[in-house]
């Protein structure tokens, strides 16, 4: 089997994809951060043709919309068959988030298993934390 080292992410991106991502309506005065957490987020190494599994967490602070948590679910394994590296699943996670909950802050990390001894954590972020009131900054990862 040959080797793969691309970034897949062009083939791997879908709109039908961030279609199965459904939001509910939420206001609040008091800003919210919110932690979702799995431990069983998989892909395929496009590399060695492996299974790729990590722990994904996300913690966003709500506009006006909160990810609805089956919908959420379904599109994580949506990814277990398709040959993409850890980085640029990350990423397609990020702008899938941003793109449908329009946050007013929002941060990913997306740690995969050991493999050959190296362990690789993927962090992104995007918001602005300063006009968050004090205590809910302090909340953040």
């Amino acid at each position: 089997m040959p080797i793969r080292i691309a970034d897949t992410r062009e083939e791997v991106r879908s709109p039908e994809r961030r279609g199965i991502l459904e939001t509910f309506s939420f206001v609040t005065e008091q800003p919210q951060l919110i932690h979702l957490h799995t431990e069983e987020f998989s892909a395929v190494c496009p590399g060695t043709g492996l299974p790729d599994i990590g722990t994904l967490d996300v913690w966003y602070i709500p506009s006006d919309r909160c990810i609805e948590l089956k919908s959420f679910k379904m599109y994580l394994f949506s990814y277990r068959n398709e040959e993409i590296f850890q980085e640029p699943v990350a990423d397609l996670i990020f702008e899938d988030l941003w793109a449908v909950l329009a946050p007013r802050y929002m941060r990913l990390t997306l740690r995969y298993n050991i493999r050959g001894g190296i362990l690789t954590t993927v962090h992104l972020a995007r918001g602005d934390i300063s006009a968050l009131p004090l205590e809910t900054q302090r909340l953040l990862p």
